[in-house]
């Protein structure tokens, strides 16, 4: 799940970064308001962390600027600005949810994976079936003929958002922003590595290479267990 962090406070952002990176997000920062809107409006994310107080674009007018061009990603505002009155303002402006500073790292976590399951409610993301096999990206699992194939954090992503795109083409800069993160230096070399990973691992035989583009998985692997399928 793919996250993008916006707050001003450089100590926070690092042990944000490091608390929900070791519990299997991808996560970008954002240091302003102009720099977060930016960022939000690639349409890239599945949560946005936001702060009230920002350099540039205060937090709230970032929020109604973002709603006024149609975006629905969930945000969740997280400030130190605790009265009802701010938390209306917030709640009203369009935040899903409102957490206030100082925070327990558990509770911001149980209210990001709520976001994601209410985000995510016309997927059926627990189980998926690809070609022969069953994948369970919440345990970055694969079971194959009885037997029980264990992925890394990244090559679970990769997986998924492969599958969740099945028969569309997956760009190798889709496959870093959504994997690996907006900001990050990782190169079409690393894409490849884990494709050959994924591979060695598990034996996908319609898993097939666009030369100089990207990935996709072949459209009839899908079983017929996926409720819904988007774009990750």
């Amino acid at each position: 799940m793919k996250l993008l962090l916006v707050d001003d406070e450089s100590r926070l952002t690092e042990a944000l970064s490091y608390l929900l990176k070791k519990n299997g997000f991808v996560v970008d920062v954002a240091m302003d308001g102009k720099t977060g809107i930016d960022m939000a409006c690639t349409g890239i994310y599945d949560i946005i962390i936001l702060d009230r107080m920002l350099p540039y674009l205060d937090g709230i007018s970032l929020l109604k600027e973002f709603r006024g061009l149609g975006y629905q990603t969930p945000v969740l505002f997280l400030t130190a600005r605790d009265t009802p009155e701010d938390r209306a303002e917030g709640l009203n402006a369009g935040a899903d949810d409102y957490l206030v500073k100082p925070f327990f790292n558990v509770e911001l976590l149980a209210r990001l994976h709520a976001l994601a399951r209410r985000n995510s409610k016309d997927i059926v993301d627990t189980i998926l079936t690809v070609d022969d096999m069953t994948f369970d990206p919440q345990r970055s699992q694969v079971t194959k003929k009885g037997k029980v194939i264990h992925l890394t954090v990244k090559e679970s992503q990769l997986l998924e958002l492969l599958v969740r795109n099945q028969g569309q083409v997956v760009t190798k800069q889709r496959i870093i922003e959504k994997v690996w993160g907006y900001n990050s230096d990782a190169l079409e070399s690393t894409i490849n590595i884990y494709i050959h990973y994924l591979r060695k691992k598990i034996n996908i035989s319609n898993l097939k290479t666009v030369r100089g583009v990207g990935y996709y998985l072949q459209k009839n692997i899908i079983g017929n267990n996926i409720k819904s399928l988007q774009e990750l």
